[in-house]
């Protein structure tokens, strides 16, 4: 499918409200949806007037004059600096004391013209930032999207006095000396405790690095018609957040009326060792909660009893070990593959399953590989090794798991949604790249998002949980009309669901695995009871 049709077919199939909340940009490509807007006759200064207003709005709401009267406005030279003016107006307007500080000596013409509306109603102009110190709040009006450059001298003392202060920021569009694709650090810059991404969201606001700095996140939709997106972005594959709605539209619910078990998919499981018995049981109780028509584990023989008393229903094999209690090989009754829907690889197997991710990888079915499995497959050599894949391979590496994985790509920690796509296109696999906010990609660049998750994850065994319910869930479903990515990505988001609801209830630092695995079940309840 090209890129033209791949975004035509994602406008059709989406409610245009939906559609505006689940795409991301770059700053490119923001650009060519503002110059399309303006090439249809919109003018710059209504655009501006309405992402102001809005912002004004939502700043009363959360800042009540009659608690937060005081207000400091940063503003910058461009467009950013307008809208920060408007806003500066608006405030003023509706009460609060505004003082607006304005580091620059050139002006684009429409903030020029504001900055000369805003000193002839009165509102205060001063010569040196700290006297917005005694402010109740600030906003941050100095960069907007597309930012390239460093922030250094004044502009950045500027800003590391602001940070010191301490005081609620609120940020145009996005923080001042953040680069809006990668999140990187431009040299400094403003620590937010409001960010209010205007249009469309940014790439910046799903990097890692730059969550620190973004603080409480909003979208605000200012009004472009979904159909314009479709003529600005015609040859783009824009990146998705998987909304709520998208996840649980993939789910396999409801059942039908004469579903049996044979219909709802047959998950292999290959894991555990003596030394790693808990990856085992995880791994199986997130596959267990996916409602996988028939599960099989295949564990190391010690290991059997123990899997046969927490999963019961599932057919546990028994495989030969090593004197270090790893499997050695796969007993024949299950070498062929051909019986499972798919097969998941790698929980607790320690770095002597080598021969058995070979083995698996030359199975005709789709396969899942995690943990140790992906530390030998990277010895394997991954591009290489994937080639001769005729079915899907899907990888679900950590920081560390990716750079053994791709090593030729660019550091991910410098752009993490880059080295996915990359990673995809060069193995041919789909890549789950796990973090705070996980990304997935695609060999054909489709790529999902995962909004929201919780820092309760980053505990031994949560990935295990995951790459269970991901084989359950995949295995139930690989002959639904989803793309498997997509599928892939609402395994990721229900796994992030399940901790924000542990969270809840028993706080970050009660949730370890198993009790996140607890938590699966009711993480989708809750949403079919509202």
């Amino acid at each position: 499918m090209n890129r033209s049709n791949t975004l035509s077919k994602n406008i059709q199939r989406s409610q245009p409200k939906q559609l505006l909340a689940d795409i991301i940009v770059s700053a490119d490509q923001m650009r060519q949806v503002e110059e399309y807007l303006f090439s249809l006759g919109m003018p710059v200064a209504a655009l501006m007037e309405k992402a102001a207003l809005l912002i004004s709005d939502r700043l009363q709401q959360l800042y009540p004059v009659l608690l937060y009267p005081q207000v400091g406005i940063l503003v910058g030279p461009g467009h950013n600096g307008g809208d920060a003016l408007v806003i500066a107006r608006e405030l003023w307007l509706g009460g609060y004391q505004v003082q607006i500080y304005c580091p620059f000596n050139q002006l684009k013409a429409l903030t020029k013209n504001h900055t000369q509306y805003a000193q002839s109603l009165g509102i205060s102009f001063v010569d040196d930032v700290s006297q917005l110190q005694k402010s109740d709040f600030l906003v941050d009006g100095l960069f907007g999207f597309g930012l390239t450059r460093a922030l250094t001298d004044n502009i950045a003392e500027i800003i590391i006095q602001v940070n010191q202060w301490q005081l609620p920021i609120a940020s145009i569009d996005i923080p001042s000396g953040l680069h809006t694709d990668t999140g990187e650090l431009l040299g400094v810059a403003i620590r937010a405790s409001q960010s209010f991404c205007l249009g469309l969201w940014k790439l910046a606001y799903f990097q890692d690095q730059a969550l620190p700095y973004l603080g409480q996140v909003e979208r605000l939709d200012f009004g472009i018609p979904a159909h314009f997106l479709q003529a600005s972005l015609a040859h783009e594959i824009t990146p998705k957040i998987l909304s709520q709605s998208l996840a649980l539209d993939c789910l396999p619910l409801p059942r039908p009326l004469l579903a049996h078990k044979y219909q709802q998919g047959h998950l292999l499981l290959i894991c555990g060792s003596r030394r790693y018995a808990g990856g085992a049981i995880l791994a199986a109780l997130g596959a267990r909660a996916s409602g996988i028509g028939m599960l099989s584990i295949a564990v190391p023989a010690a290991l059997k009893p123990l899997l046969v008393s927490h999963l019961p229903e599932a057919l546990i094999i028994d495989c030969p070990e090593t004197t270090s209690g790893a499997i050695a090989d796969l007993p024949s009754c299950i070498e062929d593959f051909s019986q499972y829907s798919l097969i998941a690889i790698g929980p607790g197997l320690t770095l002597e399953c080598q021969a058995l991710v070979s083995k698996v990888l030359k199975a005709d079915i789709p396969v899942i590989i995690d943990a140790d499995g992906l530390t030998s497959l990277a010895q394997l050599g991954v591009n290489q090794t994937l080639s001769h894949r005729s079915k899907p391979t899907i990888l679900t590496p950590h920081l560390g798991e990716f750079k053994r994985l791709f090593p030729e790509l660019n550091n991910p920690n410098t752009d993490r949604i880059q080295s996915v796509q990359q990673a995809a296109k060069t193995s041919q696999g789909i890549i789950l790249l796990k973090g705070a906010r996980t990304a997935i990609a695609a060999p054909d660049g489709q790529t999902w998002l995962i909004p929201k998750s919780t820092p309760a994850l980053a505990r031994g065994g949560s990935g295990d949980v995951l790459t269970g319910l991901m084989g359950g869930l995949l295995a139930q479903s690989l002959d639904c009309h989803y793309p498997l990515a997509q599928m892939v990505a609402t395994a990721a988001w229900w796994h992030a669901q399940a901790g924000i609801l542990a969270v809840k209830e028993r706080t970050e630092l009660g949730v370890d695995a198993f009790t996140l695995s607890q938590y699966l079940i009711p993480a989708i309840q809750q949403f079919s009871e509202s």
